[in-house]
């Protein structure tokens, strides 16, 4: 459970601007340039190839870059705010409103971009992007607000806990439309995980769960290409044909990629063979480049920020703080272990980005933006730390 927030701290408000990098967690801080550096190399390993018909066999990296860009905008305006702004209902409420209508857009036809059986995708311009991954973080910050205030007891199953899973439930249902099982359930999860965090009774969050298994395994039974592609997984080859081809492909990049790898960009299974090898399958190219190490090493600096992001929310005596930096992090964390869990066949297939390295500037810039929150967070909390007189005595 969470500490309660020092009055002094809670009460401060706005503060002078500082050198904020000197406070930001450096374990953080560095995992997340590592994170985003690796994925640029992995990006550009699994496109060069498909992106050459595009004319420039860079063009996946630029159109990452230009979003790295914009991510890094949005970094700097994020990092040089106090956080504590964004606990205001205006901010909260507005991003949430915001993103149930671009979901409703998405869902209407001629105005939702169809691709692949699948209409995720709105149009503005020249530039695409996905609702979705703005309404995962709006969902985040609603709870961490919710979450933190006096009088919401989330203890009380009718009276708190269920109130609370009432827009992350009408984001998980708009994005179910898509349909898009995989990033509507990270949406639950990470709702579960914040309220856990806040104190809820097991038993709840038990009934919680069952509940939700009961309404995905009804999804995941409904129709029959859904049917298909669960019992797919299973045995991909005896579907190598149809639903199984995909996660084949990647299951024998991961076999020729053995223990160390055949080299960065000489894996042959995204030449035509593997499906969205810039996507969402980009940790087979990991696999098949890098090998056995190489996947394990990014495990370890995924495992690594998922360490120093949980730290930050432990450390943080704002609840409204903590509640947050818990929820960017378990975001992160779900989003990269659903991932590999899809790529390498412990789960069906379903369309889940690797954060960091698969392709999307719209992604990576919304998620740059959630990782200067967190180091904003960690900074602040730092800081209050070294500005508190030293106690009596010492």
């Amino acid at each position: 459970m969470l500490r309660p927030v020092r009055g002094a701290k809670a009460a401060a408000g706005p503060q002078k601007r500082y050198n904020i990098l000197r406070y930001v967690d450096r374990g953080l801080l560095i995992c997340f340039i590592a994170l985003l550096a690796c994925g640029l190399l992995v990006l550009y390993a699994a496109s060069f190839y498909n992106a050459q018909d595009r004319g420039s066999a860079l063009s996946e990296v630029i159109s990452q870059m230009m979003g790295v860009a914009a991510g890094a905008i949005l970094m700097l305006f994020l990092l040089h705010i106090d956080y504590r702004m964004l606990a205001k209902p205006q901010i909260s409420t507005t991003l949430l409103l915001v993103s149930i209508v671009l979901l409703i857009l998405v869902a209407i036809p001629g105005i939702g971009k169809m691709l692949n059986g699948s209409r995720r995708w709105l149009r503005i311009g020249p530039v695409s992007f996905q609702p979705s991954e703005l309404a995962k973080y709006a969902s985040i910050l609603h709870l961490a607000r919710l979450l933190s205030r006096k009088n919401h007891d989330v203890t009380r199953l009718f009276r708190g806990l269920i109130p609370a899973f009432l827009f992350p439930g009408v984001l998980f249902l708009l994005i179910l439309l898509q349909p898009n099982l995989s990033t509507a359930g990270s949406i639950l999860i990470v709702s579960a995980v914040m309220v856990m965090i806040a104190g809820a009774k097991w038993r709840h969050l038990g009934l919680i769960g069952a509940s939700g298994l009961v309404l995905g395994g009804y999804y995941a039974l409904s129709e029959p290409y859904r049917r298909a592609r669960l019992m797919s997984f299973r045995n991909p080859f005896a579907y190598l044909s149809n639903e199984g081809y995909q996660l084949s492909q990647s299951l024998l990049a991961f076999g020729s990629g053995g223990l160390f790898g055949m080299g960065l960009g000489k894996g042959r299974q995204k030449y035509a063979f593997l499906p969205y090898p810039e996507s969402d399958f980009i940790f087979a190219v990991v696999g098949e480049d890098l090998g056995l190490v190489g996947c394990l090493m990014v495990l370890a600096l995924f495992m690594a920020f998922v360490f120093f992001g949980l730290r930050v929310a432990i450390r943080c005596s704002d609840r409204f703080g903590s509640l947050l930096a818990g929820g960017i992090t378990a975001m992160i964390g779900v989003q990269a272990v659903l991932n590999v869990a899809v790529v390498i066949g412990m789960m069906p297939t379903t369309g889940l980005p690797l954060p960091f390295f698969s392709s999307g500037g719209t992604s990576v810039s919304i998620l740059m933006g959630a990782t200067a929150i967190l180091m904003n967070i960690s900074a602040a909390e730092k800081r209050a730390r070294a500005m508190s007189p030293a106690p009596e005595g010492a």
